[in-house]
């Protein structure tokens, strides 16, 4: 994706003040409030940023090697997870296979050898969802599988 000399500046911005609030970027920006913020993340940098745990705006990996000048190769993509994520990531679908529900992800995670509740399964999915590993499918049941191959997520 190639980004507005705007995009890119304002991108910079979140790679230097991560993790960040609307508000903050609202002040540097020039905005009105932080629903323009929450707007224009949405409308231009979707691909770029995430929230974490504290809802704090994050850059994704891709992100950051945007602002700095590398090349990134859309065929892999390097995310920073914590045990469980790298977990879910080894037992969910690939990217060409049936999506699965939480509640199978669950299973196969307990399976596995995981301690996690229901709660902590979606909570992990739309994390990785966020961070640009997962996509969601939505079926009658949100249901979750990998962006890439396997072998072309590189866990941190």
């Amino acid at each position: 994706m190639t980004l507005s000399p705007e995009a890119q500046e304002r991108l910079e911005d979140i790679v230097e003040l991560q993790p960040t609030k609307n508000g903050t970027l609202q002040e540097r920006w020039g905005m009105d409030s932080g629903s323009e913020v929450h707007s224009y993340l949405e409308s231009e940098l979707k691909e770029y940023y995430y929230r974490n745990e504290d809802s704090l705006i994050c850059a994704t990996p891709e992100a950051e090697a945007v602002a700095a000048g590398e090349e990134t190769d859309s065929s892999e993509r390097v995310v920073d997870v914590s045990d469980i994520e790298a977990a879910t990531l080894d037992v969910l679908p690939g990217p060409d296979d049936e999506p699965q529900s939480v509640v199978a992800t669950l299973h196969a995670l307990q399976d596995a050898g995981e301690g996690v509740d229901v709660d902590d399964v979606r909570s992990v999915l739309h994390g990785l969802v966020d961070k640009g590993a997962v996509e969601r499918v939505r079926k009658t049941v949100p249901t979750f599988r990998l962006v890439l191959d396997r072998e072309n997520i590189v866990i941190r």
